[in-house]
C-alpha cells in the first residue's frame, strides 16, 4: 500500500495542536528523558514506541473508563485507547523533529458488531524515503505489535477476507470525528457509540 500525505509539506507532520501537543512540558520531559538514552533519530523513535506500547495502558485492556485523548493527559494519566495512544507517540516523535502522521485501519469485530476504526501512526526518520507504521496499542495475548523499520509489526494487520482496509492518508491531525468522539465522550462506554466505525 502506498501511503498519501494529507498535506504536502512536511512541517505539517510536526505541527502542535490541541491533541497532539509537544510544547507541553510534561511532554518535553519524557522526550528528554527518552533522548538522554538514545543515541539517535532511529533508537529515540523505538524508544518513545516502546514507551507508549509499554506504560501507556489501553483503557480496554485495563477497564479504565477514563478518556484521555491530549497527547499530555495520555502521558499524565497512563490510560488511552488506540487513537489517544497514537497521539502520545506523534508527540513525542515530533518534540524530538521527527515527523509523524496519524493513521487509521478500519477492522472488523469478531463478534458481529459493527467494525471499529484503529489508530496508529506513521514516522518519517532522517535519510528514509518513506513513511514507517508503527502501532503503539500495547501488546496483550495474541497482539505482538513492535517497532519495525524492514516491514510493519502492527497489532492487527487487515484481514481483506472481512473487508478490513488499511485507510493510505497520512493525517496531519486527529481525524476531526474521531477527535470529536474523544473531546466530547464522557466514559470508555459513551465513546465507543461516538466514534465513527470507518473514513
Amino acid at each position: 500500500m502506498e501511503l498519501v500525505q494529507q498535506v504536502s509539506e512536511i512541517s505539517a507532520y510536526l505541527a502542535v495542536d490541541d491533541a497532539i501537543d509537544h510544547e507541553h512540558p510534561l511532554v518535553r520531559e519524557v522526550a528528554a528523558r527518552l533522548r538522554s538514552e538514545s543515541t539517535d533519530a532511529y533508537s529515540y523513535a523505538e524508544a518513545a514506541f516502546c514507551f507508549v506500547r509499554d506504560t501507556v495502558v489501553h483503557s480496554v485492556d485495563s477497564g479504565d473508563m477514563r478518556v484521555a485523548w491530549r497527547a499530555s493527559d495520555v502521558l499524565d494519566t497512563r490510560n488511552g485507547i488506540c487513537h489517544a495512544k497514537a497521539h502520545a507517540l506523534a508527540a513525542l516523535l515530533r518534540a524530538e523533529g521527527i515527523p509523524a502522521a496519524l493513521c487509521y485501519q478500519g477492522l472488523a469485530n469478531d463478534d458481529g458488531d459493527p467494525g471499529v476504526l484503529h489508530g496508529l501512526i506513521a514516522l518519517r526518520l532522517p535519510g528514509r524515503a518513506r513513511w514507517d507504521r508503527q502501532d503503539p496499542r500495547g501488546n496483550r495475548p495474541g497482539v505482538d505489535a513492535r517497532f519495525s523499520l524492514d516491514g510493519e509489526r502492527l497489532a492487527w494487520p487487515v484481514r481483506p477476507e472481512f473487508d478490513e482496509v488499511d485507510y493510505p492518508m497520512l493525517y496531519a491531525a486527529p481525524h476531526p470525528e474521531v477527535l470529536r468522539a474523544l473531546r466530547t465522550a464522557d466514559d470508555r462506554s459513551e465513546l465507543w457509540r461516538l466514534l465513527p466505525t470507518e473514513l
